[in-house]
C-alpha cells in the first residue's frame, strides 16, 4: 500500500576500497539544483537512497587484495540493520554463537587480540584464517588501530616504532580517511561527482544517459571496456583469455571452447508406442462410450423418480467434463534424461596449477522459514547442511535463509549450522556422502559402510556421529541457553537502573521501575529482530530488516584442508575446504504494511540476492525440504545450458516424502499427481510450479518475456481474445518479430511498439535502487547457454565466466538492507508482475501460470535419485487443512484474472486447459458430494437414477468402467506408480472432495460475492503418548470439515440397512433397485474407508461398545423407518414376512 514517507535524516554512509558510498535525504536535497526530480518527491513522499558506485574512469580502486578481504571479514562480523526512516547500522560482533567458530569464512570467527594496550578488537585475517600482519615485527594489530596508525604523521608501527612500508592495505586505509566524501555540505562537490555519487529519483529512472551533458554513462564505460560490475558479475570476459591459462600458461582462447565435439546435455525419451497408443486409443473409446452414455441418460427419464434422475443426469455431465479437463492434458507424457559427463566436459576447465576452473552460472538458494515453534531449527539446520554441501562449484553457490519471523533462535541455529559445516562439508566430499542432510544419513537403515573404500572412513564417520549429537545437542539448547542470558542481561540492566534511580533521587519516593525484557545476542547487545517478550519495534510485525553474512563468500582458488590438529579433528589435507556463500535476512516489517506472507519474504529475498551475489538461477526450499541428491542442481543445470534453454523459466523436481506411514493412508506422496500429471505436462509447455524444489531463471522471475515464442492460434485461442485485449496480443506479436540483440530483454507489455525493453521505466517497476537496475542485464547474459553450436541462438561466449569476482563489501551489504525495507515495494510491479505473485493463497501456481503465458516453458526433471525430500503431514486433519489451502487457492484463481480462460495466445490449449483444471477441480466437490447422497436417497426412496436395470445401462457402466481400470493400468505402466498408490490417490479425491474441498468453494464465494473471509479452526482432541514414528497419524483433531464424510458415512450405512429392512420385508422385493442403491453405496464407502479408519485412532483403541452401540443405532433406526412407512400392501409391521 503507498504511504506518506516523513522527514529522514542520513542514512548508513561508509568509504570502503571499492568506491564511493553516499546516502541522500530530504535535508540535503534542497542543495543540490536537479531539475529532473520527480514531483512526487516535491509533493512530500520520499524514500532514502543509497548507492553503490562501480570501478569507473574518476573512481579508480586498486586491485582486491589485503585491504579487501579486511573489508570483506569486516562484512561477515558484521550485522547490518535498518528500514522505514531508521539509520542503516553495521554493528561489528565479536562473537555470533556462544560456542567457539573456527571455520575462516564464519562469522565472529574468533583469533588474535589486538597488541595495542587499550584496545581488544581482533586482528585482521585472510581467507585460510591465519593473521594478517602489516609490519615485519609481526605486530598484531587490528583493523581499526591500524588505520589509525596509518594516517599518522610518521606511520609507525606500534610495536617496533618503525614506519610502515606502503604497502596496498596502508595506501586504501590512507586513501579510505582522505578521501572520505561529505554528507552534510555537497556544495563543494562538482557536477560531475554528484551525478557519480547521488541516485536520482525521476521519470527516466536510475539509468544515467549519455545525452545529459556532463554525466558519465556508467552502463556504456562498462561495455566498451568490457569491465565488470558489482559482487558475483561477470558481463563481458576479459581481453586475454578470458582469465583462464592452460597447463602450459599459455591463455586459452575462445575456439579453443568451440573446437570441442558438441553433444547434447539432455535427451527426451518418448513413452512406448505399444504402450501409449493404445492408452489414447482407450481415451478416444471411453470418450466416445461417454458420450453415448450421457445421451442415452438425457433421452431416457426415470418417470417414477424424476428428482433422482434429473441430480444423477447433472452430476455425471459434469464429472464427464472435468475427467476431460484432467485427461486430455496427459495424451503426450515424455521423460527426459540429462548427461552429467558433457556437463563436466564443457563447464569445467583445468587452469595453471591444476586449478579447476568452472564455467556454469551462480545459483542461489532460498530456504524461508517463518516460526521456530512450528518449524524446528533443527531440522532447518539440517537443510543449509546439505545446500552448503552440495555438489557444485562453491564459488558460484550461495544460500540465503529467510526468517520471517525475525527469531533470534533462527538465527543462533543458523550460526551453529555454519559453524558444524566446517567439519561436515569436507567429511561429504571427502567421501562422497549420499544424502548429505546429517540427521538423513545417520538414520539410514541401510549399510553405511558400503562402497567406501578409504581407510579412515570408519574413524571419521564416528567421530562426526559424536560431533553431531554435540551439535544437536546445542541446537535443542537454545531455547533455554536464549531465555537465561536474556534474563541475566536484564537483570543486570534492572540493577543498574534501580542504582541509577536510587543516585537520582535523593530522598524523594523512588517509583517502580518499569523494565523492558529485551532478547539479548551472544555478544551482549540487544537483538534487533523479535524479542521472547514481544515490545514495540521488536515483534513479529514490527522489526527492523537483517542481513548477517554468516559465511564470507569462498576465494575462487581451492583451499585444501589440513592434517589432524587441535581444532581440526579429521584429516582433510587432499579435500576443498570452501563453504558457500550463507547469508540470515530477515525482511523489515512494519504496522500498517502489507507483507504478502511467503510471497512478500521471497521477494525480499530476490532483491537482496540480486544485489549481493546475482544468481544468473534461483532455486527454491522450503525449510523442511533438503537436498537429497548432492547433483541435483547440476541436473537442472543441463536443461537450462542445453541448446534452446534460454527458453526455459524454471526447472521442477518431484517432491517426495520422509515419515510417511508404510500404508499411505491419506495419499501424502502424491505420486498419481508428481509421476503422472506433472510428467504428462512435462509433453506440452511444462509442469505447473509447485512452491518448493524448483530452480528458477532470475530473468524469468523479473517478468521479462522469453528470447523466442510463438503464437498457438485456434478455435480455442480465437474464442479467449474476446477475453483479452486483442491490441496487446499484436504488440507482442511485433515484439516477437524484433531481432535477436532487442529481444533478450524484453516486456510484452511495453508501451513502444517494438515490445523492445524501455530502460527509463526499470525504476518504476523494479523500484530505486540503482544496483539492483544494473544487475539485470548482468543476470540475463550470465543465464545465457554456451555459443558452442551455429544452432545455438542468444548465446554466450565460452569462459566468460571463469574470471574472478569481486568481493564482498559493506556498501552491498547495506544496499540490500534497503531494498528488504517494508516500504521498498509501493508503486512497483513487484507482485504484481514481478517475483512471486501477490492475492493468492496458492503463490506458487499463479506464479508459473505468468510465466507459461508469457511464453516461457518449463521442464521437469524427474532424477534417477530423488533430488529432494521434505516431510508432509501424516495426521487426517492437518491433511486436510493442507488441501484446503490449496483448493482455496485454485477458487481464488478461478474468480481472478489468472483464469485460464482469458490466458494469452502464447499458451498452448492443452496446457490452457490443464490451468483451466487447476481453477475448476474445487467445484467438483458440488456434484461429488449430491452423488454420494444419490444411492442412500435411492434406498430410503425404493426408487433409482434409471427406471430399470437395462442391459442397455449395464453395458454403458461396464464399458465406461473397464476403460477407466484400463486407462489406470497403463498409467501405472508408463508412470512407474503402483497399483495401491493409485488406489491411494481415488480414495483422497472423494475424502478430499466431500470435505476440504467444499469448504474451499464456500470459502471463496463468500469472499468473492460478500468480502468475507471464513476460517476453519482445529482444536486437539487426544494425541498419542507413545514414542511411535507414525504416532501423529493417530492423532484425532476435531475439525469442521470432517461434518460432511461423517454424515455421508452415517446416511448410507442406515441406508443400506433400510434398504435392506424394505426388500426383505415387502410382498414384492425390488431385488434390482435394492442391488443398484447398494452397489453404489458401497463404492462410496470404500472410499471413506481410510477417513473412517483415522476416525478410530490407533488400531485396539477404540472401546467394543462403539461397534454395539453403532450397530444397535443402525437397527433400531432401520426398524423404526419401516415402522413410520411400511411397504405398501402390509398389514403390519412385518408385512408378509413370517418366520417359520
Amino acid at each position: 500500500m503507498a504511504r506518506l514517507m516523513r522527514p529522514s535524516t542520513v542514512t548508513f554512509s561508509r568509504r570502503t576500497a571499492s568506491g564511493r558510498y553516499v546516502n541522500f535525504s530530504r535535508d540535503s536535497r534542497d542543495n543540490l539544483s536537479r531539475d529532473d526530480l520527480d514531483s512526487e518527491i516535491g509533493s512530500g513522499e520520499y524514500m532514502n537512497y543509497t548507492v553503490h558506485i562501480p570501478p569507473t574512469p574518476d573512481n579508480q580502486p586498486m586491485d582486491p587484495t589485503i585491504s579487501q578481504r579486511v573489508e570483506v571479514q569486516y562484512v561477515s562480523n558484521s550485522i547490518f540493520t535498518g528500514g522505514f526512516n531508521s539509520v542503516t547500522r553495521a554493528h561489528l560482533m565479536d562473537k555470533v554463537i556462544d560456542s567457539e567458530a573456527t571455520h575462516p569464512q564464519m562469522a565472529g570467527v574468533k583469533g588474535s587480540s589486538c597488541a595495542v594496550p587499550g584496545c581488544d578488537g581482533k586482528v585482521m585475517k585472510d581467507e585460510r584464517g591465519n593473521d594478517i600482519l602489516p609490519c615485519e615485527c609481526d605486530f598484531k594489530i587490528c583493523r581499526d588501530c591500524y588505520i589509525d596508525a596509518a594516517k599518522g604523521e610518521d606511520a609507525s608501527c606500534p610495536g617496533c616504532k618503525e614506519p610502515y612500508k606502503l604497502t596496498d592495505l596502508h595506501e586504501k586505509a590512507v586513501d579510505s580517511e582522505v578521501s572520505r566524501l561529505p554528507l552534510s555540505s555537497p556544495d563543494g562537490m562538482s557536477q560531475k561527482s554528484r551525478n557519480m555519487s547521488l541516485a536520482k529519483h525521476s521519470k527516466s529512472g536510475l539509468i544515467r544517459s549519455v545525452t545529459a551533458v556532463g554525466e558519465f554513462d556508467h552502463n556504456r564505460w562498462l561495455f566498451e571496456t568490457r569491465g565488470t560490475y558489482g559482487y558475483g558479475n561477470a558481463i563481458w570476459p576479459k581481453e586475454a583469455g578470458y582469465g583462464i591459462e592452460s597447463d602450459d600458461g599459455v591463455p586459452l582462447e575462445p575456439m579453443d571452447f568451440l573446437n570441442k565435439p558438441w553433444r547434447p546435455l539432455t535427451r527426451k525419451l518418448r513413452i512406448p508406442a505399444a504402450v501409449i497408443s493404445p492408452y489414447r486409443l482407450l481415451v478416444l473409446v471411453r470418450l466416445v462410450a461417454l458420450a453415448l452414455f450421457l445421451t442415452w441418460r438425457v433421452r431416457n427419464p426415470n418417470p417414477d423418480a424424476p428428482w433422482l434422475w434429473g441430480m444423477s443426469v447433472v452430476c455425471e455431465i459434469w464429472f464427464a467434463f472435468s475427467w476431460i479437463l484432467d485427461q486430455l492434458p496427459k495424451l503426450n507424457p515424455v521423460s527426459r534424461l540429462c548427461d552429467l559427463s558433457v556437463l563436466k566436459e564443457k563447464f569445467e576447465i583445468q587452469g595453471s596449477g591444476g586449478q579447476i576452473k568452472s564455467d556454469l552460472p551462480g545459483v542461489d538458494i532460498f530456504v524461508s522459514t517463518a516460526d521456530p515453534e512450528k518449524e524446528p531449527p533443527l531440522v532447518t539446520a539440517n537443510t543449509i547442511l546439505s545446500i552448503l554441501a552440495a555438489d557444485y562449484p562453491v564459488e558460484k553457490l550461495s544460500c540465503y535463509v529467510s526468517d520471517d519471523g525475525g527469531a533470534l533462535l533462527t538465527f543462533e541455529a543458523m550460526a551453529e549450522a555454519a559453524s558444524f559445516a566446517n567439519l561436515w562439508v569436507p567429511f561429504c566430499r571427502k567421501h562422497d556422502i549420499e544424502p548429505r542432510n546429517p540427521e538423513s544419513y545417520f538414520n539410514l537403515k541401510r549399510d553405511p559402510y558400503r562402497n567406501k573404500v578409504r581407510q579412515d572412513f570408519v574413524k571419521d564417520r564416528r567421530r562426526m556421529k559424536r560431533e553431531y549429537d554435540e551439535f544437536k545437542v546445542r541446537i535443542n539448547g537454545l531455547p533455554d541457553s536464549i531465555r537465561r542470558r536474556s534474563d541475566a542481561f536484564n537483570a543486570r540492566e534492572e540493577i543498574k537502573a534501580l542504582k541509577r534511580q536510587k543516585e537520582q533521587a535523593d530522598e524523594d519516593p523512588i517509583e517502580p521501575l518499569k523494565s523492558i525484557k529485551a532478547t539479548w545476542m551472544a555478544d551482549a547487545t540487544h537483538w534487533p529482530g523479535t524479542w521472547m517478550t514481544p515490545a514495540p519495534e521488536h515483534s513479529k510485525g514490527d522489526h527492523a530488516g537483517i542481513i548477517q553474512v554468516m559465511l564470507k563468500p569462498p576465494s575462487d582458488s581451492q583451499l585444501l584442508g589440513s592434517e589432524i590438529t587441535e581444532d581440526n579433528p579429521l584429516n582433510f589435507n587432499e579435500v576443498d575446504i570452501r563453504l558457500p556463500l550463507l547469508v540470515y535476512v530477515s525482511r523489515e516489517k512494519r504496522p500498517g504494511y502489507d507483507h504478502n506472507k511467503k510471497a512478500g519474504a521471497m521477494n525480499a529475498l530476490v532483491r537482496a540476492s540480486a544485489i549481493m551475489s546475482n544468481g544468473a538461477f534461483i532455486l527454491n526450499l522450503d525449510c523442511d525440504h533438503y537436498i537429497y541428491n548432492s547433483q541435483a542442481i547440476q541436473e537442472g543445470m543441463c536443461f537450462m545450458m542445453d541448446r534452446g534453454g534460454d527458453r526455459l523459466c524454471y526447472v521442477q523436481f518431484p517432491q517426495r516424502f520422509e515419515g510417511i506411514d508404510p500404508s499411505d493412508r491419506y495419499a501424502n506422496h502424491n505420486t498419481v499427481f508428481f509421476d503422472v500429471n506433472m510428467r504428462a505436462l512435462d509433453g506440452l509447455q511444462g509442469p505447473v510450479y509447485v512452491g518448493t524444489g524448483c530452480l528458477f531463471r532470475r530473468i524469468a522471475l523479473y517478468g521479462f518475456d522469453p528470447p523466442r515464442s510463438k503464437d498457438h492460434p485456434g478455435i480455442w485461442s480465437t474464442i479467449c481474445c474476446c477475453f483479452s485485449r486483442q491490441k496487446k496480443n499484436k504488440r507482442v506479436a511485433a515484439a516477437t518479430a524484433s531481432p535477436d540483440d532487442h529481444r533478450s530483454l524484453r516486456m510484452g507489455d511495453s508501451d513502444e511498439e517494438d515490445g523492445g525493453m524501455n530502460l527509463s521505466l526499470l525504476p518504476k517497476r523494479f523500484g530505486n535502487s540503482n544496483v539492483l537496475v544494473d544487475s539485470i542485464p548482468v543476470a540475463e547474459f550470465q543465464g545465457r547457454p554456451l555459443k558452442d553450436h551455429p544452432t545455438i541462438q542468444n548465446g554466450r561466449p565460452p569462459g566468460s565466466l571463469t574470471i574472478s569476482r569481486d568481493l564482498l563489501e559493506a556498501p552491498t551489504v547495506a544496499e540490500a538492507i534497503s531494498v528488504i525495507s517494508c516500504w521498498y515495494e509501493d508503486k512497483t510491479e513487484w507482485g504484481g508482475r514481478i517475483g512471486w505473485i501477490y492475492g493468492s493463497v496458492t503463490e506458487d501456481v499463479v506464479t508459473g501460470y505468468r510465466m507459461h503465458n508469457r511464453g516461457w516453458r518449463s521442464v521437469y526433471c524427474v532424477t534417477k535419485r530423488d533430488a529432494f525430500r521434505g516431510t508432509a503431514p501424516i495426521n487426517l486433519t492437518d491433511r486436510l487443512h493442507q488441501v484446503l489451502r490449496w483448493a482455496t487457492g485454485s477458487v481464488e484463481i478461478f474468480f481472478s484474472r489468472n483464469n485460464a480462460l482469458v490466458a494469452s495466445t502464447k499458451m498452448k490449449l492443452l496446457q490452457r486447459m490443464a490451468y483451466l483444471n487447476v481453477g475448476i477441480y474445487p467445484f467438483t466437490s458440488v456434484f461429488l458430494i449430491v452423488y454420494c447422497f444419490l444411492p442412500a436417497l435411492s434406498l430410503f426412496s425404493g426408487q433409482f437414477i434409471v427406471q430399470t436395470l437395462s442391459i442397455t445401462f449395464l453395458v454403458y457402466l461396464l464399458l465406461i468402467s473397464i476403460t477407466l481400470c484400463m486407462l489406470a493400468l497403463l498409467e501405472i505402466k508408463w508412470s512407474g506408480i503402483t497399483l495401491e498408490e493409485w488406489w491411494r490417490n481415488e480414495q483422497f479425491w472423494l475424502i478430499g472432495g466431500t470435505s476440504a474441498h467444499i469448504a474451499a468453494v464456500l470459502q471463496g464465494l463468500l469472499k468473492v460475492v460478500a468480502g468475507i473471509e471464513i476460517s476453519f479452526t482445529l482444536t486437539s482432541k487426544s494425541g498419542g503418548e507413545d514414542d511411535d514414528e507414525f504416532a501423529d497419524l493417530y492423532v484425532i483433531k476435531w475439525t469442521s470439515l470432517m461434518i460432511p464424510p461423517i454424515v455421508i458415512i452415517m446416511v448410507n450405512l442406515v441406508a443400506i440397512a433400510v434398504g435392506f429392512s424394505r426388500t426383505i420385508y415387502s410382498s414384492i422385493p425390488q431385488w434390482s433397485k435394492l442391488l443398484g442403491g447398494v452397489f453404489f453405496s458401497f463404492w462410496v464407502l470404500a472410499h471413506l474407508y481410510p477417513f473412517a479408519k483415522g476416525l478410530m485412532g490407533r488400531r485396539g483403541r477404540t472401546p467394543t461398545i462403539v461397534y454395539v452401540w453403532s450397530g444397535l443405532i443402525a437397527i433400531t433406526i432401520s426398524l423404526l423407518w419401516v415402522a413410520i412407512k411400511p411397504p405398501a400392501g402390509a398389514t403390519g409391521i412385518g408385512g408378509s414376512f413370517s418366520f417359520p
